[in-house]
């Protein structure tokens, strides 16, 4: 939408009305838990330790360590 905005030189407004698309979309900024970032961080280093883990495996190592996935 920004982009339009800028290449047309024309509204906010305006171009969601062209792309039927809700202005409050273009505002929304999801907010990240910290302990979502840490979470994160957990899964990156069980992915690295244990490169042949799947999906499954590496949900059932965080949730006994204590991670609500």
């Amino acid at each position: 939408v920004f982009h339009v905005m800028e290449q047309l030189n024309v509204s906010e407004r305006r171009v969601c009305r062209a792309l039927n698309q809700p202005r409050s979309t273009q505002r929304y900024r999801p907010k990240i838990r910290a302990s979502e970032e840490r979470l994160v961080e957990q899964m990156i280093d069980l992915a690295t330790k244990y490169g042949r883990y799947g999906y499954r495996r590496i949900t059932a190592l965080l949730q006994r360590d204590g991670w609500e996935v």
